[in-house]
């Protein structure tokens, strides 16, 4: 798999988490307990996964494509500065999660506002790198780029979607297997 289908692969297994995520919002919306165990799996891989190693990616490709075009470095910077973002909100909501999972009284309403939040900014950053990002990197990338780049960055083993999961996330993983027969 090349680096751009890695990353694409990337954001169609992000998406379906978001589905996920936004199903849990609506059930709390409802008045309805989720899987709370479930919840924090999906946040923490989001978390580790995207902020450990995607999002890194993403950033050596911004250094190595910096400069080439004013559209595209707009773009990246965006995108880089959505990263830290998503970092810190991320932070706050496997926060929030933990306390949770250990009994802590939380305001449902204000766990639920930043759950979503968590979902909307995250859709917003894929919605940006899907539609303009990579589309604009396509335009200006060559195959030399993607050779220096291969070459440059290791392929992290994904412990959610790669060919064997993590015991850590057993239950999401359960889930959308589920999800998928439901389809």
């Amino acid at each position: 798999m090349t680096i751009l289908e890695q990353l694409r692969q990337d954001h169609i297994n992000m998406w379906r988490l978001l589905g996920i995520l936004k199903q849990k919002v609506s059930k709390l919306r409802d008045g309805e307990h989720p899987n709370f165990g479930l919840l924090d799996e999906a946040v923490d891989y989001m978390r580790n996964y995207a902020d450990e190693y995607h999002h890194p990616w993403e950033n050596k490709l911004f250094v190595h494509f910096a400069g080439r075009d004013a559209v595209l470095d707009k773009v990246m910077a965006c995108c880089e500065a959505q990263h830290h973002e998503m970092l810190k909100s991320g932070a706050e909501l496997a926060e929030a999660l933990d306390c949770i999972l250990h009994d802590a009284v939380i305001p449902m309403d204000k766990f639920t506002d930043r759950l979503e939040q968590f979902v909307l900014q995250q859709s917003e950053h894929l919605k940006l790198e899907d539609e303009t990002l990579m589309p604009t990197l396509l335009g200006i990338a060559t195959t030399v780029d993607w050779q220096e780049l291969e070459l440059e960055l290791s392929r992290p083993d994904d412990p959610l979607f790669g060919e064997t999961q993590s015991t850590r996330y057993s239950t999401l993983y359960q889930q959308l297997l589920s999800a998928e027969t439901e389809s």
